[in-house]
Formats: structure tokens, sequence, C-alpha cells
């Protein structure tokens, strides 16, 4: 993503500095609070969708809309926002997302019906796409000592695995004594706050223009390609697979990543270069990123109507009793720290792979008269546990072969692979789900029988997926340690390797406008 632009004096002289900005750990918590404010966004809708689904008149294919249009649209256009966050400024642009997000989160308070509030939560993910990762460059850029930005860097993934833990406590408290519209407009405070404090606080920086043209229409046929495959995907739960309904979108959606293949391998400064997916390795862990957040999402959307519609639980019950998977996952990042130095990258993503596939299982268990001690916490536990030992290695994999001016879109790469994926596969599991359900509830069973069964089956799919990719990773994937494996040898030195914890790059300025918020250490998102 550096290609093409080269540092202003302006911004070399502040990632040289000697003297540390005074304001930049102000402004890092301002930054900060923003991100947890899109992270959070991600999941605190997640027990909020039966309430919207009732005083909307919502289809469950809209429902998934409400969280994929988000998750579509801010994963889709990462690299574009960095891309632009690099030419034009990298607080002008933050400053422009954080806008239309605001505006976007009041039209989905205000919504009057799904539409509505369906386009504005696509809104709200083009919001994001700008904002994120003008943010985390202008932290890079204010944290030019490596020891000040590792710091830095933790504690903005910290911000996101904790925003992604507390999204559904968050949104259960606001749906329990308000109405689910406040989840969307809590978030204009955040963001009056940070307009208000951002010119005070961090200044405008920017890469210099070689001549080079910016490529947006690889963006934005990719973009309008996973929409209309997403759209597809969905349709199919009330439609047969053969219907022009189904087989259009899908096969338009196609044709469209196909041309955005053509438009990259052809550009001279592509947006997406191709040549990251031509290393095995790196591959087998874009497929591990994308398949994980595929189960992951489709886990937690379809738990969160099960436990609401099926068992009856209040929107604060249900929220609470997804506490146990956040700690589970920071648990199980935890621990997978300290078996990579001593097993290697390969076989902790295995045994994730097949824990979350574990977890999985033991959900698919679940009745109408399921328990939550017994039949769903078992299962959330080792799910939460399995996934979090699973994410560290994956996110190495981005990193592995990667020279130090690559290493910020590698972890893009893995991060927009991982919203992908949700997006999805969250479409493919609803449209299973409700396809089964429909189906049995067609033939007399109870609804929230037929419901159950939708719910198991995609539970089971997703197992299989899991357990398809560990052969894969068991076959394809290199043996990574998690130092010395994963750089070109003369691409970087020992002073200027990037962290294994954090998928940033960690000295070189011109990578940091095209980096995406770190969400390494959380939860893809609910």
């Amino acid at each position: 993503m550096s290609t093409g632009t080269t540092p202003s004096s302006d911004e070399a002289l502040d990632a040289s500095a000697d003297r540390p900005d005074p304001r930049r750990w102000k402004a890092l918590a301002l930054l900060g609070f923003v991100q947890f404010m899109f992270v959070i966004d991600m999941t605190v809708v997640s027990v909020a969708l039966p309430r919207i689904q009732g005083e909307l008149d919502m289809s469950r294919t809209g429902l998934a809309w409400v969280v994929n249009g988000y998750v579509l649209m801010a994963g889709g256009l990462l690299l574009f926002g960095g891309r632009l966050a690099d030419l034009f400024g990298r607080r002008r642009i933050f400053v422009t997302g954080v806008v239309i997000f605001a505006i976007a989160s009041v039209i989905s308070g205000a919504a009057m019906n799904p539409e509505m509030l369906i386009y504005s939560r696509f809104l709200q993910g083009v919001g994001e796409a700008l904002a994120a990762p003008a943010a985390l460059g202008i932290v890079f850029l204010l944290f030019s000592a490596p020891a000040d930005r590792v710091k830095a860097v933790g504690i903005w993934g910290g911000l996101s695995g904790l925003a992604g833990t507390l999204g559904p406590v968050v949104g259960g408290l606001i749906v329990a004594d308000a109405s689910w519209r406040w989840i969307f407009y809590v978030n204009v405070p955040v963001a009056v706050i940070a307009l208000a404090l951002v010119g005070r606080l961090v200044g405008e920086t920017r890469m210099e223009r070689t001549g080079q043209k910016f490529n947006f229409a690889g963006v934005l046929t990719a973009t309008a390609g996973l929409v209309a495959i997403v759209y597809g995907l969905l349709q199919a739960a009330e439609r047969s697979w053969l219907s022009t309904q189904v087989l259009l979108p899908l096969f338009g959606g196609l044709l469209l990543i196909g041309l955005m293949l053509l438009i990259e391998s052809r550009a001279a400064a592509p947006l997406i270069p191709l040549r990251f997916f031509t290393n095995r390795t790196r591959a087998v862990g874009y497929l591990v990123g994308l398949t994980l957040s595929c189960a992951f999402f489709g886990f937690t959307f379809l738990t969160t109507l099960f436990e609401q519609q099926v068992l009856g639980y209040s929107p604060l019950k249900g929220g609470l009793s997804f506490i146990p998977v956040g700690l589970g996952i920071a648990f199980g990042v935890g621990l997978s720290t300290g078996m990579i130095p001593k097993f290697g990258v390969k076989p902790v993503i295995i045994v994730g792979l097949l824990g979350v596939t574990a977890g999985l299982l033991l959900l698919s268990g679940i009745s109408v008269d399921t328990h939550y001690a017994s039949g769903i916490l078992p299962g959330m536990l080792v799910l939460g546990l399995f996934f979090g030992l699973a994410m560290p290695g994956t996110a190495n994999t981005a990193l592995y072969k990667v020279g130090t001016q690559d290493t910020g879109l590698a972890s893009a790469m893995q991060n927009v692979m991982q919203q992908v994926g949700g997006a999805l596969g969250l479409s493919v599991l609803v449209a299973l789900a409700l396809r089964l359900g429909g189906d049995r509830l067609a033939e007399g069973v109870n609804a929230r029988v037929a419901a159950t069964e939708g719910y198991v089956l995609s539970y089971r799919v997703s197992a299989v997926l899991l357990v398809v990719v560990a052969v894969i990773v068991l076959l394809l994937l290199d043996k990574i340690g998690l130092q010395g494996d994963w750089a070109e040898p003369a691409a970087q030195t020992p002073a200027d390797a990037p962290s294994a914890t954090a998928d940033t790059p960690s000295g070189d300025p011109s990578t940091a406008g095209t980096s995406t918020d770190d969400r390494s250490s959380a939860p893809p998102g609910r």
C-alpha cells in the first residue's frame, strides 16, 4: 500500500523527532475511545435483534442484513479508507468518517422501517472504514519510539478486545432500560466529543502523491461483488437455490469479483496486491481467519436468536450469557502466546480449529428444553477458549515472509478476510437455518422446535467447515516459529521486526495509513 507515495517532509519530521508529542497519550485516549465505539457497534446490536425484529416487523434475513451491512462496508472498504487517509490526510479522513458514522447512527436510531435501518447500517460501515485505519495511522506516527509504540498498540488492541466482550452486555443493559434505538443514539455524544477535541490533539499528516493513479475501480467492484453474493445467499433462505433471485446475484457477484482480480492485476498501484495470495502459507492463514470468523459470526447471531426467541431470555440475560465466551477468548490468547514458542504456529492453529469444532458440536445438542448451565455454557467456554488459542497464530501467518514495508497491508488483509468471512459465513449459516426451520414448520413441527433444528444444522455445518480447514492447515501450512520465519531475510532487522502479538508495522510510517484497526486480539464481531 505504500507504493506510489513517499513521506512528506513534515511527516518524516514527526516520525523521527527526538522529542515526542506531549499530547500523544491524550490523543491515544481520544482515538481509542472512538475505536471502542466502532468495535462495540458490531457486537452491541446482537442482543437487540429480536426487539428490532418485533418493532420493525423485520424478517430474519433482514436481521442478518443489520449485521452484514455494517460488516461488509467496514471490511470491504478498509483498505480503501487507509489509502484515502494516506493521500488526503489522516485527520481529515478520520473526521469525515466520524461525521458519517454519527449521521448514520442517528438515522439507525430513528429508523421507521427495515430498509431505513439496513441502509443506515451500510453507511455506518462506510464511516468506520474511513475513520478506523486513519486513527491507527495517527497512533503509529504519534508513538515513534518503539517502547511507546508497543504500549500504545497494546492499549489499542486491549480496547478492541474489551469492546468485543462488553458489547452484548452493554446492549442488554440499554435494551432492558430503554429502547433498542439508544444503542445507536449513544454513538452521537462520543462522535461529538471526538470531533471537538481531535483538532487540538492531533496534527495533520499525509503522504505526498507521486503521480500514480489511485485505483478506485478495484475496491468498488470487490465490495459490490461481495454485497451481491451475500444478497444471493440470504435469498436462498426463502427461495430455491436454482431460482433467478438466488442465481443472478450469486453469479453477478462472482463476475464482479473476477473483474476486480483483472483490474488489480493490471493496476500500476493495486489496492489489493494479488502477490499477497501467491504465498501458500499466507493464503492458508487468510482462509483460517475467514473460516473462524464465519463460524463465530454464525454462532453469535444464531445463539442470540435461540436464547431470546426459543428459550425466552431477556436481552440483558442474553447479553450476560456471552461473558464466558469473552473470558475464554482472553484465556486462550494468553495460552497461545506461551504455546507458540514451544510448538510453533501450525499445531496451535490446528488445535484451535478442532477445539472450536468441539464447542460447536457441544452447542449442537441444544433443544427447546435446554438449560444454560448444561446445554449452552460448556459449548461457549470451549468455543471461546479455542477461538482465542487459534487467533494469535492466525495473525502470525498474515506476516509470514512479508517485508517491513508491507506489514501494515498484510495485517489489513487479515482483518479484511475476517470481516468478509463473517459476512459470508453469517449469510450461508442463516440461510441454512431458516430454510430447514421453514421446511420443518411447513411439515407441522412446532415453531420453536423447527427453529432449533435449523440452528443445530448451522452449528454442525460450521463444525464440518472447520475440520476441512484444519486438514488444509495440516497439509499446506509451513512450519512457522514465533520468530525468524515470518519475514523476508533481507527485508527487516530484529530492531524493526513486527511484533508477533500486534498486527501492526513497527516502524515504517508509510504503512501507517494503510493499516486497519487492530482486532487480532478481539472477536471479529458479533
